[in-house]
């Protein structure tokens, strides 16, 4: 069981956390005593985690916000600054995915896919460093990627190319802030597959399908990605994480 004692009353955000991996990412950490602050479009689910966190004796901040935005991105870290006077641990989970292929897919499903995972990714930590920096926090960013981001599933290209960034700008952000002295450190997750809503929002909505894509062997659940994410807290300052890929153990590529 990962250690977070050194975490305790320090403040983490987690985008996209009104389901999935967001939703089990903060009730971890919300556990192991962080202040809490999370987003997402969907306010009714966020004022539904936030009373579930304090009824457990935990501190939350929900905070309805349009990442694909960056005026939107800007005002969810003014919230947390006002309430908790900033970031110490940063998790950019917020993601989306379609089946839109380079040569049939609907541009404005591209546009959505970059706006969301690599965009309001680079405004998000830009903002969260600026923040540990100026508070001199030895703070931790960490990415939710994908396996996406390693190789290129049929059909999948442009979403493959938003996390494929994601890993670049892992290592990019890497090198800055060794390049600055920091004592930040950056990490990434990349999880194959994982029961969420994720497969039936890829089909454009349909459940059945969704069931279907995880329906064939045993998939990973959104609390082995919240343990993935509390681990990669618990390791030692000297320690850097860089990237963990996790699969089912029957999931073949």
């Amino acid at each position: 069981m990962a250690d977070l004692e050194r975490w305790r009353g320090k403040v983490a955000l987690v985008t996209g956390a009104s389901g999935g991996i967001g939703r089990e990412v903060v009730r971890r950490l919300a556990a192991e005593g962080l202040r809490v602050a999370f987003c997402a479009r969907r306010d009714h689910a966020l004022r539904e985690l936030a009373g579930e966190v304090v009824a457990g004796g935990g501190h939350a901040l929900a905070v309805a916000a349009d990442l694909s935005e960056e005026a939107g991105v800007r005002r969810m870290f003014g919230q947390v600054r006002e309430r908790w006077g900033g970031v110490d641990v940063l998790v950019n989970n917020a993601g989306v995915g379609f089946n839109a292929p380079l040569l049939t897919g609907d541009p404005a499903q591209w546009r959505a896919m970059f706006d969301i995972n690599v965009m309001a990714l680079c405004v998000a930590t830009q903002l969260a460093v600026a923040d540990m920096t100026a508070r001199r926090v030895a703070g931790h960013v960490i990415h939710i990627g994908s396996m996406a981001g390693h190789r290129v599933p049929p059909g999948g290209g442009v979403y493959a190319a938003s996390k494929f960034a994601v890993r670049a700008l892992t290592e990019g952000l890497r090198q800055e802030l060794r390049q600055a002295g920091s004592a930040v450190r950056v990490s990434c997750i990349s999880p194959g597959y994982v029961e969420t809503g994720f497969a039936a929002h890829w089909h454009h909505g349909d459940e059945a399908l969704g069931r279907e894509t995880y329906g064939h062997f045993p998939v990973l659940q959104a609390e082995d990605i919240a343990e993935a994410v509390a681990w990669t807290l618990s390791t030692p300052q000297h320690m850097q994480v860089h990237d963990i890929l996790i699969r089912p153990t029957r999931q073949g590529n």
